[in-house]
């Protein structure tokens, strides 16, 4: 049930009504505006009306309520400290690596630019707001890293942990991931899965930046053009064969496959 206080009515004599508004007068000779639309209807000029005012706690009440529920909100929102990324180590090769990373919890914040540190330095490529990982190209072989990343926000720099990591030795296989292009048939395909799965090393379905080499016969096709444009290897199976046989990574460039021509 509504509470209301004490009911105030005080009688006016209604002076004029015009372009909305009404000049009440009081008995005390007092003048008050008072909009027109909320008259009863038939007031003009020279009527006399009283005007009932009641406090109305209940609803007082409620919007207290609402506007410290929503000072509440934004000091929960805009005080809240950002959360750094958490970075991980997901791939490595001889001379490569990737890391992932969390995207930062922000908050109220608004992030501004990633940045990647490898043993201390910005490495000058760009990473985009969204992004949540990063390749570093280059490395040297059988040589550690520590790696980092640094979001920058409109709250100030939010640093991850530190991640180590080790780049391969040659006779380390277990850094090769290829995928397949266009080869001379199935059986061909089964046999590469087979001795890949011996050598420790990874086959994916779909090309990505993450390989490090295309597997083909014939040097065409959309994964050919896909391996072209991002610099990924495009080796003959021998190539498989050989760091096999010989226990170590061989230099892809004696097993490169050539454009032909039917695409």
């Amino acid at each position: 049930m509504s509470e209301y206080t004490e009911v105030v009515s005080q009688e006016f004599t209604v002076g004029k009504v015009d372009a909305g508004m009404a000049i009440l007068l009081s008995p005390d000779h007092h003048l008050i505006e008072f909009p027109s639309t909320i008259l009863p209807d038939g007031v003009t000029t020279g009527s006399v009306i009283n005007v009932t005012i009641e406090r109305n706690l209940d609803e007082e009440r409620r919007r207290k309520a609402e506007f410290e529920n929503t000072q509440k909100d934004i000091l929960a929102l805009y005080t809240r400290v950002p959360v750094a990324p958490v970075l991980s180590v997901a791939h490595v090769t001889q001379t490569s690596a990737r890391v992932t990373w969390t995207p930062p919890v922000l908050y109220g914040a608004t992030l501004v630019g990633l940045d990647v540190y490898r043993s201390g330095t910005l490495q000058a490529q760009h990473v985009g707001l969204t992004a949540t990982q990063a390749k570093l190209s280059g490395l040297e072989m059988d040589h550690k890293y520590d790696v980092h990343v640094v979001a920058r926000t409109s709250a100030g720099l939010l640093k991850s942990n530190t991640v180590s990591l080790t780049t391969h030795t040659l006779d380390n296989l277990t850094g090769i991931c290829v995928s397949f292009g266009l080869l001379t048939d199935q059986a061909e395909a089964r046999s590469l899965a087979q001795l890949i799965t011996q050598m420790g090393a990874t086959c994916t379905e779909h090309l990505s930046t993450d390989n490090t080499h295309l597997v083909c016969v014939y040097g065409r096709g959309p994964k050919w053009e896909k391996a072209k444009e991002w610099n990924i290897p495009c080796v003959s199976p021998e190539f498989l064969k050989a760091c096999s046989s010989n226990g170590r990574v061989m230099p892809s460039h004696s097993f490169y496959v050539e454009a032909s021509g039917d695409k």
